[in-house]
């Protein structure tokens, strides 16, 4: 019978390739990345976000392997597709062929062709070979060398002046040049390992063991394992890890609130991976394995890493001096002697584990988290009252159940932890196919305010899981093959002050996105979204009440057109809008830009014209722009100007690819941009990334 099934499906696919391994068809991966891509603001880390991302796509999924966690930490499949696929998989054994996904329930041809670059049957017999054998023969093994600049000279960059009492001014140590270098060799479900350098600008090239400068300011590497017998994965070095819904490990990155309304509230439990972007906090630094018995699998992991902070000295009740870390440094630079200060100054240790159950059947999965958090001296931040139930002390637990239940067409999810302090954090929801149309997500969440867990990511809408409650409903409708609607309605409410919000508030969003695609060549959407949250306001004039706090409301609007004009012309068109209301006053922005891209089978050419005008820095508006590869743009403009770039690709040599980016923003409302030691006198800012990417194989 299973025989019948591979052929049946191969003759309802006569215009495809009849092959085991098909040809991969060109996607956009920016574009698939930016549907994916949270709601910007300028505190989301983005490039870890990102890298994660593009390493899932990089790596293809083993279909007949993957369970159902993967399948959906993908975000390709609803979850009553990947419940049809697992049931396929149970009652007819391994699919033979990728062509064979149309002999699954609600699997058509359109999803398919959007899986096939995602996704392989099987292994190509490679683990046959020794391990040592395969690393040699790898192809994807590369060298990546970046380098960045800002050609203006920033006032960090110029000659040191004396101030008003004789000393020298602050200026930055280094050159302006960031530069960035990648080693990295890996094969989807086997092995991956890498080194990571980078310097940004304004850091020095020095060799200083005592701040780890080994002429990079910052360094990376990993070495991780994939099915070594019972083994899962071993990792060494530096890795993340993803158990649950992100109140414990989080694995540095959350998607949440975006254009995809409904599949992204949910995090996955993709266990450990390894760390490969360039931030220099969030990871951990050691070892991590996951052990796997029958439907039972067990991880520890345990990590020792300098991290960067602000030491002072503290006097007790004896007046005995003692050394406190009073703040942390998690922007990453080191460019300036206070900064070079606070580099390496404290020492975190963790261990922490999870233990993960999976019903064979694929639709059920439970588990428990841990984790220990210990750090050389105490963590006291300077007091502020809106900070008075932040973490305080030397060390940290916490823990955590949580579980995954696939009931018909709904997969329901939550994770309930508990810090060392008494504050807990809870996620429930569910997300539902209620017909092949419609698609629904709801999640609820609590988190107090003295609940603290270091390497958290839960759904929130501040930067970290703690003082918030909310409820969040996504809506995803078909009701024809070109069009497709999606919205979301989010309420929450901070119950403790919040930084520049001194007093309990609360605050609602909602996003509404149309989008239709009459060919598969063009697609246009309009996507409207509202923000009502509470901020400190200008001084109120009484000594008691130095600030008002007041709701900012703001609306953003984008219509965009995409067109594939030819297989080599690409263009996008799109129009940004912005209204922000404070009491009542209104302010208005605006974005008109033009994208072109072309290319050939060697080279290919990515431009961009745009034009902003916004009457305040509140108006300010977002726009994704194509960098060089493993690289993520998304600034953030206000005032008024215009913007343009130019990318361009060059395959020189079947191993040896190059990527040069010219960008400019000039502007005409001002002759001085930034401000501090980033400060440029004139009105005009060029920054150019040059790229080499050379595969050894």
């Amino acid at each position: 019978m299973k025989g019948v099934w591979g052929i049946v499906a191969a003759m309802m696919l006569p215009t495809l390739a009849f092959s085991q391994s098909p040809p991969k068809y060109p996607i956009d991966m920016e574009a698939f990345v930016e549907r994916l891509f949270p709601v910007q603001e300028e505190d989301m880390d983005y490039e870890s976000i990102y890298e994660v991302l593009f390493q899932l796509y990089l790596n293809p999924i083993d279909i007949n392997r993957a369970d159902a966690e993967v399948l959906q930490a993908t975000y390709l499949l609803n979850p009553s597709q990947v419940s049809q696929l697992i049931s396929y998989r149970n009652e007819f054994g391994a699919l033979l062929s990728i062509y064979e996904l149309q002999a699954v329930p609600e699997f058509d041809l359109q999803l398919i062709e959007k899986l096939v670059p995602f996704i392989s049957i099987g292994d190509t017999g490679k683990k046959s070979q020794r391990f040592w054998q395969r690393v040699k023969s790898e192809e994807q093994a590369y060298i990546l060398f970046r380098h960045q600049r800002t050609w203006e000279t920033r006032k960090g960059f110029t000659p040191a002046t004396t101030n008003s009492a004789g000393d020298f001014t602050s200026r930055y140590l280094g050159d302006p040049n960031t530069v960035y270098l990648r080693f990295r060799i890996q094969h989807a479900r086997d092995f991956s390992m890498g080194l990571t350098l980078d310097k940004d600008a304004g850091e020095q090239f020095a060799w200083d063991g005592k701040t780890a400068r080994y002429g990079f300011n910052f360094l990376s590497f990993h070495f991780t394992r994939y099915f070594v017998g019972r083994w899962k994965t071993i990792a060494l070095g530096d890795f993340q890890a993803s158990f649950g819904q992100g109140l414990v490990f989080g694995a540095g990155y959350a998607l949440g609130k975006g254009a995809e309304t409904v599949p992204t509230v949910r995090r996955s439990s993709i266990g450990i991976l390894p760390y490969t972007a360039a931030m220099e906090f969030g990871f951990f630094r050691g070892v991590g394995a996951t052990r796997q018995f029958k439907n039972w699998q067990a991880t520890l992991l345990a990590s020792h890493a300098a991290r960067d902070g602000r030491i002072t000295s503290s006097l007790d009740s004896l007046e005995s001096a003692s050394e406190i870390i009073s703040t942390l440094n998690q922007s990453g630079l080191h460019r300036t002697p206070s900064e070079l200060s606070t580099k390496n100054q404290f020492q975190e240790t963790n261990l922490g584990g999870n233990v993960q159950y999976s019903h064979p059947s694929g639709k059920f999965q439970s588990g428990a988290n841990a984790l220990f958090s210990r750090f050389d001296r105490p963590w006291i931040k300077t007091p502020e009252v809106y900070n008075r139930f932040e973490f305080a002390g030397q060390s940290n637990l916490v823990s955590s159940l949580y579980f995954n239940y696939n009931w018909k067409n709904f997969l329901l999810f939550g994770e309930s932890a508990l810090s060392q302090s008494g504050g807990s954090g809870t996620v429930l929801g569910f997300v539902s196919s209620l017909s092949k149309q419609i698609d629904l997500s709801l999640l609820w969440r609590k988190y107090d305010r003295n609940f603290h867990s270091f390497y958290a990511s839960g759904f929130s809408e501040s930067t970290r899981p703690i003082n918030e409650q909310g409820i969040y409903l996504g809506l995803q409708i078909r009701p024809e093959k070109r069009w497709k609607i999606n919205a979301y309605y989010d309420y929450f409410k901070f119950p403790w002050l919040k930084y520049r919000v001194y007093a309990p508030s609360s605050g609602y969003e909602w996003l509404g996105r149309l989008s239709y695609q009459p060919t598969r060549s063009m697609i246009t959407f309009i996507q409207i979204r509202q923000e009502q949250k509470d901020r400190n306001l200008s001084d109120s004039g009484q000594q008691a009440l130095p600030y008002l706090v007041q709701p900012v409301k703001k609306l953003n609007g984008t219509l965009s057109l995409e067109s594939h004009l030819t297989r080599d012309l690409f263009i996008r068109s799109r129009v940004l809008v912005s209204r922000v209301k404070i009491q009542e006053e209104i302010t208005h922005g605006f974005m008109i830009l033009q994208d072109v891209q072309y290319g050939k089978e060697k080279w290919r050419l990515t431009g961009r014209v745009a034009l902003f005008d916004t009457d305040t820095y509140d108006n300010r508006l977002y726009a994704f722009e194509n960098n060089v590869l493993w690289t993520f743009s998304i600034p953030a403009f206000s005032g008024q100007g215009m913007r343009y770039y130019l990318l361009g690709q060059y395959q020189v040599t079947p191993k040896l690819t190059a990527y040069l980016r010219f960008s400019r923003t000039s502007y005409t409302d001002r002759e001085v941009i930034s401000s501090g030691l980033q400060e440029i006198g004139g009105s005009k800012q060029t920054d150019t990334a040059f790229m080499l990417r050379y595969f050894l194989k």
